[in-house]
């Protein structure tokens, strides 16, 4: 019994015990766990092409601007209740500065003219030539008086037998003894501009020695005098001068006025400068210039020079 239990065993043993594998399955078991190890390693192990795209699309998301947000939709503005935007406040640029000129021909003063012992007679018309100057005409001159008279315009009236010292404006030799009225005459004054501050007409005499005359007819002696009524017609401008008020450097004095109120002479004082007072009456700098030739200014701020009288009126040139 004891071997038949033992050669019972060792059947079984031999039964137990494992087939020996052939070479070729032995190694495709080494290659599939070979892949199996290398997969889990993988898993384990990042990709270095994969980390650096990883750290590029991070980097590139840092430095790139934001994406804006979509759009909101705007509603339909309604037409009655949009008003227009309110424009901001722009200076406006001053025009260069213009007038009208007189018609040729205008007549803006005449008159007639008789000595006082009535030795002279003649007839003047003051007339504009069309360029903003005029010219004196005289005609019908008659003289008994035995030597030659002329004529002249002066601001300030003389008296007749005083003795003319300045010539005056339009200086004019009418003529000597006659027995009929002589040929018309003219003479273009001198100045440009409105003559109307000549307010008076002087005839006096042009002998050129006292030999052989009386002393009232000497030589310069005034023999006439008459005023000059100018009606001068008002030209059309773009300049209007409006005194707004004193202010710092612009604290002269308006020291005359048109007849309609507007300033007409301003008096410089301490410290004035040439654009503000320009402010002050509402003109541009080249508005002042233009109404006062060869304005004198001094320093880099252009001050103007204490106790000058500005012209600030267009019709006075």
């Amino acid at each position: 019994m004891g071997w038949g239990w033992v050669m019972s065993d060792s059947r079984v043993a031999k039964r137990r015990r494992p087939r020996p594998r052939s070479p070729w399955k032995r190694t495709l078991i080494a290659i599939g766990v070979g892949v199996t190890i290398t997969v889990a390693l993988a898993g384990c192990v990042t990709n270095p092409k994969h980390t650096n795209a990883s750290a590029t699309r991070t980097h590139h998301s840092a430095t790139s601007s934001p994406t804006p947000p979509p759009s909101t939709p705007t509603e339909t503005p309604n037409p009655a209740l949009s008003h227009p935007a309110t424009p901001g406040p722009v200076s406006a640029a001053f025009p260069s500065p213009t007038i009208t000129t007189i018609p040729a021909g205008t007549v803006v003063a005449s008159g007639d003219v008789a000595s006082p012992k009535g030795s002279i007679h003649f007839h003047y018309a003051m007339v504009a030539n069309g360029d903003n100057t005029f010219s004196a005409h005289y005609l019908g001159f008659t003289s008994t008086v035995p030597v030659p008279i002329s004529v002249t315009l002066l601001q300030v009236p003389p008296n007749v037998g005083d003795g003319l010292s300045y010539h005056g404006v339009g200086d004019h030799l009418l003529g000597g003894p006659t027995t009929t009225a002589a040929a018309a005459s003219s003479v273009r004054l001198a100045s440009a501009g409105p003559p109307s501050y000549l307010g008076t007409l002087v005839t006096y005499s042009s002998a050129t020695s006292t030999s052989g005359i009386p002393v009232e007819l000497g030589p310069n002696k005034i023999l006439a005098v008459s005023t000059v009524h100018w009606a001068i017609p008002a030209r059309q401008t773009n300049v209007h001068p409006v005194d707004k008020g004193t202010r710092a450097y612009a604290s002269g004095t308006v020291t005359s006025k048109t007849t309609a109120g507007a300033p007409r002479r301003y008096l410089v004082a301490s410290g004035d400068i040439t654009a503000v007072v320009a402010q002050r009456f509402g003109i541009s700098v080249e508005d002042l210039i233009w109404l006062n030739a060869n304005l004198q200014v001094f320093g880099s701020e252009q001050y103007l020079y204490e106790g000058t009288t500005l012209n600030l009126d267009p019709n006075s040139l």
